[in-house]
């Protein structure tokens, strides 16, 4: 099912993957001590400054900063609006 949000300028919306609920060696972790991701998917992207074009696109999976972005919800989804400079790299 497609987005029906269109980000503006050099803008991009992501959707964070999931957090971790057990550690590697197979502890759970409560809700409480959860870190944000730190990692998503690219859904939309606006289509760039005059002298900028986008480097992401959709699809792409992302790094970006602990607390980079706007958090949103849409059709019952959350989704982070961010710059594209807010981005990190591209996984």
């Amino acid at each position: 099912m497609a987005i029906k949000i269109q980000p503006l300028s050099d803008r991009v919306l992501v959707e964070p993957q999931e957090a971790e609920t057990k550690t590697a060696s197979g502890i759970i972790i409560p809700d409480s001590a959860k870190e944000k991701p730190q990692q998503g998917k690219v859904v939309a992207v606006g289509k760039g400054k005059k002298d900028h074009d986008m480097t992401v696109k959709v699809g792409d999976t992302v790094l970006y900063g602990k607390y980079s972005g706007t958090e949103l919800k849409l059709e019952g989804e959350d989704y982070l609006m961010m710059r594209e400079d807010d981005i990190l790299a591209i996984v």
